[in-house]
């Protein structure tokens, strides 16, 4: 909301001097947010000229420039060269003279061109720093508004502060001059002249015929006829500038009375074009197959819960969001029925998203527009059409209001002292309540406090006081009832009037106390785990990254995940972000390779990188979610019924490795990523959460057949990892065989011990030991390696597949697989008996499982 402090003091008796940034500082502390103050740079001399002679004289590019000459108010004509053409001999024109700077640092000399020496130059209303005024010409003046020589920037109010403030969706007031000059007025502590504060003539019947059907969504709508305007007459030159000043383009005088009152007093205002309405006004739903071309001369689709301003000849305007063009007023216009309602936010809100067609009005009545304003708006209107338009204002009136009186809440009259921990005074928080509009009363003798969400055992302060309230004496503990004015629905509960009080009187008042934490356990055995598998792949040499959870049917394509895939049933939004990632991942990988993706785009084609975040799997029975009270604290039934109305969310890892795991060098080849790399991180993050997980080989997209290894512990899949399909590493953009791991982090910590020992080690000697044996292909490495280590006994140390060997020598559809087992006791050196014993064991599990052959030599 951009706010010239010109028309803000027209409300508001500022002390003399204040500047914008001043002003700024002031809100700021209030609670709103100034994001900037644009402060005039424009220096003069900028004075009114008339227009005197001038000749066309046509260029050999095209153009046709006018040699004038001005009356500036001196004894010689000025000469000027322009290169407009909206202007005749005898008007008066805006001139900028050598020595001035215009907006933009632009510095204005006496040069030469086209022939002439140009002394200034005649100004639009962009070169003035006012904005487009839709001309595409210079700035012509009324006859009489000035006389040659007048200073300019007095003339146009030019070295005007503008405040341009981001109006946060509960301070929807704060959309109009009306409800920014309140917030000045309480930070200045003057009062405010309410624009608002009009004498209403219209007889509240009688006007032009209206039905609405639907009472919730549109809860007041008022009327009122002017008749016999001039639709070609000019707004006056006031209303353009501060129209230009706010952000918004003067049109006509129809268009930019409505949007001058939606600016001053924040009401939204649609002018119907009378001859065109046809029968009478009806609000309703649209119906299907509806259309409707609006003002923008777009033919628009109309959905059932879309709400409508409709005549006898069907729809004439979404509403809230924007007219029909079969209605709206034009030059032949003498006869306008001017609407101001109030709508349903939540309605409007949706509307104006459906049809991504966000306007003034839509932006305003889905923060919702203060009720009681239509009937003062439309006599706003009303009044500028018949003084500037030349109209007549019909005293009938249609007034249509079923909106519901706020309710009061009844709270203590310490209750924001106690929610800041600071001393507010009672004196002080009735007038601060009073400064926003808020009645305040003494609470009956039977009242009962509203529920508190906080400050409800917050301790009493002594010396908030007391103070009189009407007639009655309150203190801390007594209670008041406190009823919010009509243009803030956002004060609902105590604390919102708490929140009132606390920042008109200051947050920097309040002091910052650092609370007592109680005494606590410390992390938790599965915080410390994760905490454990980040640092360990920290320390692997991969990077941490963070990707946003969402997904589509796109990234399960790029994957190869099948049609019937569980991992393809996702939690749909409601309202994405994105059209082409409407879903909650079921896999991190899905988001992963995407980053992975976005670096490789960009050059880093070596990554290792991993991530933690949760998957959204949905229950095979969908539960409705309760809606709990606030009153009180929900019960654990409500709880559990909030859980299991959620997704079940548990905790995955997944990691993603592409191109060179170490670089080559001075010290030499380097060794790209593959797939026993993804392995063996997943093996590491196994073991820091002390889980020995079986591992198998299997096939599973997005990995490579035959390359894809399943974690699983007692008989429960955990993960997988592997190298990643030829396919969708050319989906994704990625070097050939980069591989992927992903690994449930919340089973692998679950099937973890309570707490993970240190194991002694013993000071003897290691006796080494290697066995080759020769299986059938289909066994896997790891079965092989888990029955050595079953065979071996408590004497075996640790075995480690070294080599794996294929070829004529071993036979067709046979493999050879060679391990190192390293045998050690902790209280003796072996004697080499005992270690045979320990490897033929070992060895013999194999043949009897296997039907394995030892390879001699």
């Amino acid at each position: 909301m951009r706010v010239p402090l010109s028309w803000l003091r027209e409300y508001v008796d500022l002390p003399d001097g204040v500047t914008g940034r001043e002003l700024g500082e002031q809100l700021v502390r209030a609670g709103l947010e100034v994001e900037t103050v644009e402060e005039s740079d424009l220096t003069g001399p900028l004075v009114v000229g008339k227009v005197l002679t001038y000749e066309n004289e046509p260029q050999k590019n095209g153009k046709t420039i006018r040699w004038c000459s001005l009356d500036i108010g001196k004894d010689e004509p000025q000469w000027v060269v322009c290169g407009a053409h909206n202007f005749e001999v005898g008007d008066l024109v805006v001139v900028v003279l050598p020595g001035a700077v215009l907006p933009g640092g632009f510095a204005i000399s006496a040069r030469k061109t086209y022939g002439h020496v140009s002394n200034g130059m005649i100004c639009s209303s962009a070169e003035l720093g006012l904005g487009d005024d839709g001309t595409h010409g210079i700035v012509v003046l009324e006859p009489g508004e000035a006389t040659p020589g007048d200073d300019a920037i007095e003339l146009l109010s030019l070295s005007d502060d503008v405040l341009d403030i981001a109006v946060t969706p509960d301070r929807g007031y704060c959309l109009s001059i009306r409800g920014v000059a309140r917030e000045a007025a309480t930070a200045y502590g003057v009062p405010l002249k309410d624009p608002a504060a009009l004498p209403l003539d219209g007889s509240g019947s009688g006007g032009y015929a209206v039905r609405v059907d639907d009472a919730e969504a549109c809860s007041v709508f008022v009327t009122r006829t002017v008749t016999g305007i001039d639709a070609k007459a000019l707004s006056p030159r006031w209303m353009q500038k501060r129209l230009l000043a706010a952000g918004m383009r003067p049109i006509s005088i129809g268009v930019d009375v409505t949007n001058y009152v939606m600016l001053e007093l924040g009401q939204p205002i649609h002018g119907y074009d009378k001859d065109r309405l046809s029968g009478e006004i009806v609000v309703r739903r649209a119906n299907a197959g509806e259309k409707l071309m609006t003002l923008d001369d777009q033919t628009r689709e109309l959905d059932a819960e879309d709400l409508l301003i409709t005549d006898d000849s069907g729809p004439i305007g979404v509403a809230g969001v924007m007219g029909g063009a079969s209605t709206e007023i034009s030059d032949a216009t003498t006869e306008v029925v001017i609407e101001a309602a109030h709508f349903d936010p939540i309605v409007i809100a949706r509307a104006s998203r459906r049809h991504k067609l966000s306007s003034e009005a839509s932006r305003r009545f889905e923060r919702e527009v203060d009720p009681n304003l239509p009937r003062y708006a439309a006599q706003r209107v009303a009044d500028l059409l018949a003084e500037y338009a030349g109209g007549t204002v019909l005293p009938d009136e249609t007034v249509i209001d079923t909106h519901p009186t706020p309710t009061p809440v009844t709270i203590r009259a310490d209750h924001a002292a106690r929610v800041a921990g600071a001393v507010i005074t009672l004196d002080e928080t009735v007038r601060h309540l009073a400064s926003v509009g808020c009645l305040v009363e003494a609470a009956a003798a039977d009242a009962v406090a509203a529920p508190l969400a906080a400050g409800a055992h917050a301790a009493a302060l002594a010396e908030v006081g007391a103070t009189t309230v009407g007639s009655t004496r309150v203190e801390g503990d007594d209670l008041v009832t406190v009823a919010p004015p009509s243009w803030r629905p956002d004060l609902r509960d105590p604390n919102d009037f708490a929140e009132e009080v606390i920042r008109l009187f200051g947050f920097d008042n309040v002091p910052s106390v650092l609370p007592a934490a109680p005494g606590g356990q410390g992390l938790t055995v599965s915080q410390r785990r994760r905490r454990r598998v980040a640092t360990a792949l920290v320390g692997a040499g991969l990077t941490e990254v963070v990707s946003y959870p969402f997904t589509g049917d796109a990234d399960f394509d790029a994957m190869g995940v099948p049609a019937d895939d569980v991992r393809r049933t996702t939690v749909k939004l409601v309202n994405p972000i994105s059209d082409e990632e409407p879903s909650m991942q079921t896999t991190l990988l899905a988001t992963l390779l995407r980053t992975a993706e976005r670096n490789v785009g960009r050059g880093a084609n070596d990554l290792a990188i991993f991530q933690t975040g949760l998957v959204f799997l949905p229950k095979a029975e969908t539960k409705p979610a309760p809606l709990p009270s606030v009153e009180q604290r929900p019960s654990d039934a409500e709880v559990q019924s909030l859980y299991d109305a959620l997704p079940d969310q548990p905790l995955h890892v997944g990691v993603v490795l592409t191109g060179a795991l170490a670089p080559t060098g001075w010290w030499g080849k380097g060794r790209p990523a593959g797939w026993a790399d993804a392995v063996q991180i997943a093996r590491l993050i196994a073991s820091v959460v002390g889980v020995e997980p079986v591992v198998k080989n299997v096939e599973l997209a997005p990995w490579h057949p035959g390359r894809c290894a399943e974690f699983s512990v007692d008989n429960t899949v955990i993960g997988h990892a592997g190298e990643l399909h030829p396919k969708v590493c050319q989906a994704f953009g990625l070097p050939a065989r980069s591989s992927a791991v992903e690994l449930d982090l919340d089973a692998l910590i679950a099937a973890g011990p309570e707490s993970i020992t240190a194991q002694p080690f013993s000071s003897y000697p290691v006796a080494k030991e290697d066995v080759a044996l020769i299986v059938p292909a289909e066994v896997a490495a790891a079965d092989v390696q888990a029955a050595l280590a079953e065979g071996a006994g408590e004497l075996l140390e640790s075995v480690r597949l070294f080599d794996v060997y294929t070829g004529e020598q071993i036979g067709a559809g046979k493999k050879s697989l060679a391990f190192a087992l390293r045998f050690r006791a902790p209280d003796r050196t072996l004697k080499e008996n005992e270690v045979a014993d320990a490897r033929q064991a070992a060895v013999q599990v194999t043949v009897d499982r296997f039907a394995a052959v030892q390879r001699v030599g």
